[in-house]
């Protein structure tokens, strides 16, 4: 077991992530700040970790397209190690990767649920998008999760950081995503005080 609160983080650059997922067979996406970063098309601030988001259902293609990789499971405040082709257990919704031989983790990837062809939220499976809906590209070609689902995730136990990228993000959304936003949180969170600023 490690203990997350002490762990050492040196994230990726995002081209480096880009190319070890390049021949990955399964669907993809920068998530957390920098995806809204993406979608902004300029950086307000420093990241100390590096979010990618995953299907749960494709965790073993995943694992197979990361030889050489350490990945353990992030919950109730402990980090456990996988086995090479070893799934995260259903209550865990992250996973922490580093280099093996490494101590410092590089990237975290995000663990999403689907039925069918919909994305689920996984604080609320009423909340569901469809999936060729969830992510968009910058324009190099660079899949990320959508700033109305990223913003979403960051309404629930804000830190001053995600306070900041809602300031920042909130008012680029159009017309529909701020509609969906504003939707979903009052859903799973009506008395969230982002709901009048939407």
């Amino acid at each position: 077991m490690v203990d997350p609160r002490r762990a050492e983080w040196r994230p990726l650059p995002l081209t480096e992530l880009r190319s070890l997922f390049l021949a990955l067979p399964a669907p993809w996406w920068v998530a957390g700040g920098v995806a809204l970063e993406l979608f902004v098309g300029r950086s307000w601030r420093e990241h100390g970790d590096l979010d990618t988001g995953i299907l749960r259902v494709d965790q073993t293609a995943v694992s197979r397209a990361l030889p050489g990789w350490q990945r353990f499971a992030a919950n109730d405040g402990a980090l456990r190690e996988l086995a090479a082709e070893e799934i995260a257990p259903p209550e865990a919704n992250s996973v922490w990767c580093r280099r093996t031989g490494e101590a410092a983790f590089r990237f975290e990837l995000l663990l999403d649920s689907c039925d069918g062809g919909e994305w689920i939220f996984r604080r609320d499976p009423r909340v569901r998008l469809p999936l060729g809906d969830l992510v968009l590209r910058a324009r190099d070609g660079c899949p990320y999760l959508r700033p109305e689902v990223q913003l979403l995730y960051k309404a629930k136990a804000r830190r001053p950081k995600d306070e900041v990228d809602f300031a920042v993000v909130a008012p680029l959304l159009d017309v529909a995503a701020r509609r969906w936003l504003r939707e979903a949180i009052a859903r799973v969170d009506p008395a969230n005080d982002w709901l009048a600023r939407l």
